[in-house]
Order: structure tokens, then sequence, then C-alpha cells
């Protein structure tokens, strides 16, 4: 159906190569703005789609036996991503929110997966991570976090590294900027890269608290990020506006921030003027104990 692209133009074939990787992956419970701006306005002509509000999210991709779902905590906008290997059923979580911990251990139990590690892809700002009570109530789980993160974990990660679950991987890239402790893990098959905040859909992380940098960052994902196939799906660690997935071809070529020259990109960074997330100054210091301030 899109054999032939070379035709059409620039935004056409970036629309019909994300329309093509969408068939890899099937939807199986939706109750979200699913792809609610999913769309690239006005230039080809496609509008956000007309569907009810998220409250959770759940995808299966049917590559190679690998089981995948996409889950959303709506509080801090927060995905996790569950990963297994389908023949042994060895399974790792990816930035694990503590509200949603008991949706995501039955999930868990009822695909009768082994999860074997929970990551997070930095110490996060705004909500805090389950890993740590987890780790009570599933024998044998792992924590893991980037060295950089100065966070306590059982496995510190850096640069080169690979989390095994059955025949797959996810190899760990370093790229801080958001904070000095941001790591993106892509697919053996370089098909997928979890980039937390560091590169978000159409966006990217902040740069003005924790150990922000907003030249550290750009430079983050022009080479750790931006040199993945164009293909290979970005799904980032949040999303404010329903919208689900990316590929880095997309962002390449539409993101507002980082298609910009690196002089441009810190200027946008340095004159954004947010306020800091709600709950910075609880979730900070919990998930430096893997989430286990107070609970």
């Amino acid at each position: 159906m899109f054999a032939f692209l070379s035709p059409l133009k620039p935004t056409q074939q970036a629309l019909a190569v994300t329309l093509r990787l969408w068939r890899v992956t099937e939807a199986t419970r939706l109750t979200a703005p699913d792809l609610r701006r999913f769309s690239f306005g006005s230039r080809v002509g496609v509008g956000p789609l007309d569907v009810p509000s998220r409250r959770f999210c759940s995808r299966r991709a049917t590559t190679d036996g690998l089981l995948f779902r996409q889950m959303f905590e709506s509080e801090s906008s927060t995905y996790t991503y569950l990963l297994a290997d389908a023949e042994t059923k060895d399974a790792v979580l990816i930035d694990p929110v503590l509200e949603t911990i008991d949706r995501d251990l039955k999930l868990i139990n009822e695909l009768g997966l082994n999860l074997t590690v929970a990551v997070n892809t930095h110490c996060h700002a705004d909500h805090i991570t389950s890993t740590g009570l987890m780790k009570k109530r599933v024998v044998g789980l792992k924590s893991a976090i980037s060295k950089f993160s100065g966070a306590s974990a059982d496995i510190h990660l850096s640069e080169g590294d690979k989390i095994s679950f059955g025949k797959h991987y996810l190899t760990v890239r370093d790229t801080p900027g958001h904070t000095d402790g941001c790591m993106t893990l892509v697919s053996n098959d370089q098909r997928m890269a979890f980039t937390g905040d560091a590169l978000l859909i159409r966006g990217c992380g902040r740069t003005d608290f924790q150990q922000g940098c907003p030249k550290r960052l750009y430079e983050s994902v022009h080479q750790k990020i931006f040199t993945l196939p164009e293909h290979c799906l970005i799904y980032p660690a949040h999303d404010y506006t329903g919208r689900m997935v990316s590929t880095v071809g997309e962002e390449r070529m539409f993101n507002p921030r980082l298609t910009k020259s690196l002089e441009e990109f810190v200027k946008i960074m340095n004159n954004l003027n947010l306020p800091k997330p709600a709950k910075i100054d609880i979730s900070v210091p919990a998930n430096l104990v893997c989430g286990l301030h107070e609970v």
C-alpha cells in the first residue's frame, strides 16, 4: 500500500510511513483520546480524531515474539511500558508509577509474566516511582536506573549496557540534558526507543530544574536518538495531549524545538518560564531512594 513513497512530498511521506508502522502494533484496550493530536496540521490536511477522553491504554507489539503494552497514568500523564518475551515470559517494566502499581501487577499476573527488572529512564520530578514498593511484592525483582542519576537501585546502568529478557534486550543510550541521569532504551532490532523525558512527541523535557542543560539535551537527542533509523518508533515517558507514539523520522522533521539550530534551541529552553512541577519537592527525594520515601 505504501510502496510508492518517493513521488510524495516530505510531509506526506512521513504520514505514510507512520501509518504503515502503526500496523505493526494493535490496540488491545483503548479508552483514550487516542491520537487526538496524531496529525500534521493543515500541511497535509489531517485533523484531530474525535475519540473519548483517555484513562488507560494498552498496546501489544506483534513483532517476533515480543509482548508489548503501553499504559497511561492520568495525573502525571506518564506512560509505563511493559515488554516481555512471549516464549520465556521474562518481562521488563519501564517507568512504573506508584499510583498504578496494582494495575500493573494485575496485568503482569494475568499474562503469566516473570517480571525481572523495573527500570526508570531518569529520576522523575512529577511522580513517585513504584519500583521500590514493587520489589517488596515481586520476588526477585531488580530495580534499575542510570548510574549518573544519583539514585539508589539494584542495577546502575550506563552507555551500552543491556537489559535482557528472554531473547530480547534493551540497549542503554545515555541522553542527559533534562537531568544528568536520563537514558534512552533502544530495542535490539532498533524498532522502538523509550526516550523518557529527553525526547517527547513534538517536544522535549525541560532544562530549568534538577541538572538541566539545554546544550547537553540538544546534543543527546541529535547524537543518540536522531541517529536511529527513521522508522524507529519513539515512546516517551509523557504526553499531555493524547499522542501515544512518534517516529525518529517525524521528530527530525516536525519537532518545533529540536529542528532548530543549537543556538535557537538554547534560547527557547532558557525562556520557557514555566512553573516548577507541583510534586517536585516530594517526588525527587522519594525517587532518589527507589520510591520508598515515606511509603
